[in-house]
C-alpha cells in the first residue's frame, strides 16, 4: 500500500477536490457524539486533534458493551472469559491490518506509544555496549527520543542527531550518509511531525540504517489518523502509534517485526506464555481498550465503504486505505482554506510547510505565533471562543529548542480532521485574524 500513499502525496490540491468530491461531512461529522455539544449555545469547534481526537460512538459503545458483558481475564473456561480471549484475538488481527504488518502476531497493545517506547527500549538497549551509537532526530515528539537517550546514557552509548532544516522544516537526508555507520545500533524518526505537520519519508531512512544492521524505530503517531501505514512497505522495525490519536480510546499500538521479536529478551513475569501476542505484552491488557482500538479502525474502514466506493465484504485492510485516502483528500481541501485564509493576517508566522502546492507534503496540525502576542494568550482567546486548541511546545523538545521557542511559550496549535467542517476552519481563521488585526 506505500505506492498509495505515494500517489495521495504527489496529487495536486485539484485532483484532491475532485477525490474529496462525494464526502458528506455530516454523514461524517453525526458518528461523533461530541461533535454536537453546545455551552451556552456555542457549538464546541475541536481543534485539538493532534493532542487526542474526538471518538465515534462506536468505540464508546463498544468499550461499553465488553466492561458490562463481558468483563473478565483471558484464558479461562467459562464464557466472559472466552470473550476476552475473542476480544485480544479480533483487535490484533484489526491493528495488523490497520499497520500493514504480517498479522496479528506482529502486534503488541500497551498503554500508549511513549510507554510501550520506554519498554522495548529496555530490551534493545541490553547488548548496547561503550562505543556504540544511535541516530536520533531534532524533529521527533520526546516519546521518541528521551527512552533512547536514557538508554544510551545508561550503556554509554554516543547519541548522534539527525537535524532539521528550518526553512524548510524537513529533515536533512542529506546528513543521514555521516550519521550511520557500522557502529550505528539504533534509528529512531518520525512518520509525521506533531509540531511542524511535515511528513518525513520515513522509508529512506530506515533504508539508510537497515544497511548496516541498526533496529529501526518509526513513530507514527501523527500519521496514524491521516495516512495509510504499512509497516512492512516500510521496512522499519518497530513502528508506534497511539488510539487515542486516531478516533479510539487511550491505548498504545506498536507494530514488532517479526524477526527483531525473535531477537528480544522479554521483560515479563515468569508464568507468563512465550507465545504471541503475550509474549511482548507488559501485563494483563485493557480489553475494553483494545475492543475500542477496533471500533475506531472499523471507522476508518466505514469511511472506505462510505466514500471510497469499497464494498462492506471487502478486506478490512482495502477499506481502511480506501477511508484514509478519502478522509485526507478532504483534509487537503480544509488545509488549503486555512493557508488562503490566515495569508494576510499581520504577524502571523507558520512553523511548517506553507505552500498551498506542497500539502501532500504535510499532515493538517499548524503551528504558529502571532506577534506581540503569546501561545497561551492566543488559545485563551479563542478557548473563550469555543475554539479548541493548544499551546506549548507539545513534547516536541528537540525541535522547540533548535528554533529557540521551548522558553518562550512555544508555539500555538491547531488540528484539523476528517470531521472538521469548513465553518470551523472559517471561524477559526476569523478568530487568529481578529487577534492579528
Amino acid at each position: 500500500m506505500q505506492q498509495e500513499t505515494d500517489r495521495r502525496r504527489a496529487a495536486g490540491p485539484g485532483e484532491h477536490a475532485l477525490i474529496s468530491r462525494g464526502w458528506d461531512i455530516e454523514t461524517v461529522r453525526a458518528a461523533f457524539p461530541a461533535l454536537a455539544l453546545a455551552d451556552e449555545g456555542r457549538p464546541r469547534v475541536y481543534l485539538d486533534a493532534p493532542g487526542g481526537s474526538q471518538v465515534p460512538a462506536r468505540v464508546a459503545e463498544r468499550m461499553s458493551e465488553v466492561m458490562l458483558k463481558s468483563c473478565a481475564n483471558e484464558g479461562g473456561a467459562f464464557r466472559t472469559s472466552r470473550d476476552s480471549d475473542r476480544i485480544m484475538a479480533d483487535a490484533h488481527a484489526a491493528a495488523a491490518a490497520f499497520l500493514g504488518a504480517a498479522g496479528p502476531d506482529e502486534i503488541v497493545f500497551g498503554l500508549n506509544s511513549t510507554s510501550l517506547i520506554f519498554y522495548f527500549s529496555r530490551m534493545i538497549a541490553r547488548d548496547w555496549k561503550p562505543g556504540d551509537e544511535i541516530v536520533l532526530t531534532r524533529m521527533d515528539h520526546d516519546g521518541n527520543v528521551g527512552p533512547w537517550v536514557i538508554a544510551a546514557e545508561e550503556r554509554g552509548v554516543t547519541v548522534r542527531w539527525l537535524d532539521f532544516d528550518p526553512e524548510t522544516f524537513e529533515y536533512r537526508y542529506e546528513e543521514l550518509d555521516g550519521l550511520i555507520n557500522a557502529r550505528t545500533r539504533l534509528v529512531a524518526c518520525n512518520h509525521a511531525s506533531n509540531i511542524f505537520g511535515t511528513v518525513n519519508d520515513v522509508s529512506r531512512i530506515v533504508t539508510a540504517a537497515k544497511a548496516v544492521g541498526a533496529v529501526t524505530m518509526v513513530d507514527a503517531v501523527q500519521s496514524a489518523p491521516h495516512l495509510p501505514l504499512d509497516a512492512a512497505s516500510i521496512g522499519c522495525d518497530l513502528l508506534a502509534c497511539s488510539a487515542y490519536k486516531f478516533f479510539g480510546p487511550h491505548a498504545g499500538v506498536i507494530f514488532v517485526a517479526a524477526g527483531l521479536r525473535e531477537r528480544l529478551t522479554p521483560l515479563k513475569v515468569r508464568p507468563a506464555s512465550w507465545d504471541m501476542p503475550w509474549r511482548l505484552s507488559p501485563g494483563t491488557p485493557s480489553f475494553e481498550a483494545q475492543a475500542g482500538t477496533q471500533a475506531a479502525i472499523e471507522h476508518i474502514a466505514w469511511l472506505g465503504e462510505c466514500f471510497g466506493d469499497i464494498p462492506t465484504q471487502a478486506p478490512l485492510r482495502e477499506r481502511i486505505v480506501a477511508g484514509l485516502e478519502a478522509a485526507t483528500a478532504y483534509e487537503v481541501v480544509l488545509m488549503d482554506r486555512f493557508l488562503a485564509g490566515i495569508a494576510d493576517v499581520p504577524g502571523f508566522e507558520l512553523y511548517g510547510i506553507g505552500s498551498r502546492n506542497r500539502l501532500n507534503a504535510r499532515v493538517p496540525t499548524f503551528s504558529f505565533r502571532l506577534a506581540n502576542q503569546s501561545p497561551q494568550d492566543i488559545m485563551q482567546a479563542l478557548a473563550e471562543r469555543n475554539i479548541f486548541g493548544w499551546a506549548g511546545d507539545f513534547y516536541a523538545y528537540e525541535a522547540s529548542g533548535r528554533l529557540g521557542l521551548r522558553d518562550s511559550g512555544g508555539v500555538a496549535r491547531l488540528g484539523l480532521s476528517h470531521y472538521t467542517s469548513m465553518q470551523e476552519v472559517d471561524l477559526a481563521v476569523e478568530a487568529i485574524a481578529r487577534l492579528g488585526a
